[in-house]
Parts: C-alpha cells; structure tokens; sequence
C-alpha cells in the first residue's frame, strides 16, 4: 500500500503569510502561466541530500513536454522553494503564484516523502506537486469534468485523519470547479497525475480513480499546450 493512499495534497491560498493553517480552492489556470520558454529556478529549503536528489530527477521530467526549464539552485533567490515539513502536508502553490510568497517560506512542501519513501510514492507526489507548480489545477475540478459528489461521504472521511479538514477546505479542494473561461483544459482524465485517488463511495454515478504515478497522454498533451515550443 502506497504511504499517502489517504493523504490528499491541497492548493494553498496566496493571500495568507502561511500556507500551514488556511487553503484555498488536468487543466491550466491560464493567469498563473509561466512564459513559454522560461527558466524557473527551484531551491531547495532542507531536506536529505538523496531525497533531493530523487526528487530532482522526478520534477525534471515535465520538462520533456513543456518549454519551460526548471534550473535547480543551491542558494539565492528562487521562483519555487521547497520544504520537507513533516505534518503540514503535501502541496504547492499554482504556477506563477509562488512569486507572491515572501522569500523567506517555502513555495511547495512534501509532508510525506522521507528518504525511506518508496520511488512510486515519491513519483506520485513530485510529479503532481510540479504539476501545480506549472499551474495544473486538480483534475477533478475540470470544467470537462462534471463528476456528481456523494457530499457527506467525501466531508466525513476528510474531515477526519489524516487529513483533518475544515469545511472551507474540502469545498475549495474537492467541490470546486474552475471556470471554463480561466483554464485551458482537456477532457477530464481520471489517468492523469493531477486527479486525486477517488473511491467510488465519494460519488453518485459511480465514477472513481485510482492513485497514479505517471503522466498520462492528456497530462503530456495539455501541458505542452501551455508551454508550446
């Protein structure tokens, strides 16, 4: 069984100082969009240095469909900055967000991933994390999507542990969906690394999804048509 198989990786509000209590609500926002052809610098905070080093070679990967490159940096300032917080979860911010946080905290966190991770945990979570920071919203809020939720089902297995969240959260993260007009999107994709593991208790027309560790053929075609080369 995957470690974070009941873990669920949120969306951080950029309006807080902290991503550590609030959060806010495969597709791109199009307003976070990097320019095609950036370089985006990544630092990390912390963290084992074979840790880092796997994580590295995971996010690289998305640059072999997008025209943006991701420059890793030992110190000074950079676009996204990583932490290994223990506790506080798995997340990141959207794409261009990461720019509004002062450069002191982190951009992107892995609360699950430890130097004993499994590779395909560590796949799953860093292949996701760098979705978002590209600006890939969660897929199951797709505007394609239209998946009918099972309500008290889904608030009363994330209200509780692990996860422990509060209303607003699990609105924002799980009922939300994005405007057609603000994202570039694909057919929904219950394949794509940005869907969220989803059993079929959660929904009433008996769609459901399991945890995935690659990019799919939606997640490489949608993400090179954010980033054309």
């Amino acid at each position: 069984m995957a470690t974070n198989d009941k873990h669920y990786c949120f969306i951080p509000n950029r309006t807080e100082e902290s991503a550590s209590g609030t959060k806010q609500k495969a597709a791109v926002l199009n307003g976070v969009r990097w320019d095609a052809g950036a370089t985006v610098t990544v630092r990390f905070m912390e963290g084992d240095q074979d840790l880092r080093a796997r994580v590295k070679a995971v996010a690289s990967e998305w640059m072999e469909h997008a025209n943006v490159k991701l420059s890793f940096v030992n110190e000074g300032e950079a676009d996204i900055r990583i932490a290994f917080k223990q506790g506080n979860g798995s997340w990141s911010y959207l794409g261009t967000d990461a720019t509004s946080i002062p450069a002191d905290q982190p951009t992107m966190n892995y609360g699950w991933l430890t130097p004993d991770s499994p590779e395909d945990d560590v796949r799953r979570v860093v292949l996701h994390e760098f979705g978002h920071a590209l600006g890939l919203i969660h897929d199951h809020q797709n505007p394609n999507g239209g998946i009918r939720w099972n309500r008290d089902a889904v608030i009363k297995d994330l209200s509780g542990p692990p996860n422990n969240w509060d209303p607003e959260t699990i609105e924002n993260n799980i009922f939300k969906t994005y405007d057609a007009k603000a994202v570039t999107a694909s057919d929904a994709d219950r394949t794509s690394i940005m869907m969220y593991p989803i059993p079929q208790a959660w929904t009433l027309d008996e769609f459901s999804a399991e945890l995935n560790n690659e990019l799919s053929v939606l997640d490489k075609e949608i993400i090179g048509k954010a980033y054309p080369r």
